[in-house]
C-alpha cells in the first residue's frame, strides 16, 4: 500500500462532500478533506484593464484632491500669492478664516461671521487642511479623512449660501461625495501606502484609523 491511499475508483467514498461548487475534495492518508473553493485559484482569472484603469484612475483623484487641501493650507501658511497675499499669510499675523468667513452673506451669515478670526477656529481650520491632504496623498488614514473632509466641505457648502449659479449644489458637495467614496473603494489601496497602514500594529488597535 502506497504512503496515500486512494479508493477504489468503483466505491464512492463515503467521507467526501459533494461538489457542488462550493468546497473541492483532496484526497490526504486515504481520507477526503474539503478545502474551500474560495482558496483555491482559479485558472486564467486576473484583473481586467478596465478594473486596472478604474484603480489607477480613483488613486489619481485621491491624490489630486489631497493637493488642493495641501495646496490651501501652505498658500494660507505662507501667502504664496494666489489665494493669499504674503502680508496676510498665517505666519506674518494673518487670519486663514477671517476673509472668507466675514464675507458669508447667506442664511448661516451670523453664525460664521461669529466665528470668523478666532484662534481656535483658525487652528482647527488649518490642522483639518493639513491632515486630509497628507492623509488622501498618503492614502492612510482614509476613513476619518473622508469623515472630516467631507465634514469641513459641508460646512464650507453652507458658507456659500446663496450659490448663484445652481440653485443648491456647488463644487464643495461633489468633492465631499468624491472623498467619501474613494474611501468606500479603498483608493489608498494604489499609489499609496494604504495595504501597508492597514496591516500595522496601530490599525489594528484603533480599525476606524484605516
Amino acid at each position: 500500500m502506497s504512503v496515500i491511499d486512494v479508493p477504489p475508483t468503483n466505491v464512492p467514498p463515503t467521507n467526501v462532500a459533494p461538489t457542488d461548487g462550493a468546497k473541492q475534495p483532496t484526497i490526504v492518508e486515504g481520507e477526503a478533506v474539503t478545502v474551500p473553493a474560495s482558496i483555491v485559484p482559479a485558472e486564467g482569472k486576473t484583473e481586467s484593464r478596465e478594473h486596472a484603469a478604474a484603480r489607477y484612475i480613483w488613486a489619481t483623484t485621491r491624490i489630486g484632491l489631497g493637493f488642493i487641501f495641501l495646496w490651501a493650507f501652505f498658500d494660507k501658511l505662507f501667502g504664496w500669492g494666489i489665494g493669499t497675499l504674503s502680508e496676510r499669510s498665517w505666519l506674518n499675523g494673518g487670519s486663514p478664516t477671517t476673509g472668507y468667513l466675514k464675507g458669508v452673506r447667506g442664511p448661516f451669515a451670523e453664525q460664521f461671521n461669529w466665528l470668523a478670526g478666532r484662534s481656535w477656529v483658525d487652528w482647527l481650520f488649518m490642522i483639518g487642511l493639513f491632515a486630509i491632504g497628507v492623509a488622501l496623498v498618503a492614502g492612510i488614514g482614509m476613513r476619518i479623512a473622508a469623515a472630516s473632509g467631507a465634514l469641513l466641505l459641508v460646512f464650507m457648502w453652507m458658507a456659500s449660501l446663496p450659490i448663484l449659479t445652481n440653485p443648491f449644489l456647488d463644487d464643495h458637495l461633489i468633492y465631499a461625495l468624491v472623498i467619501v467614496g474613494l474611501a468606500l473603494v479603498h483608493a489608498g489601496d494604489t499609489l499609496g501606502f494604504g495595504r501597508w497602514w492597514s496591516r500595522t500594529a496601530l490599525v489594528h488597535r484603533v480599525p476606524v484609523l484605516v
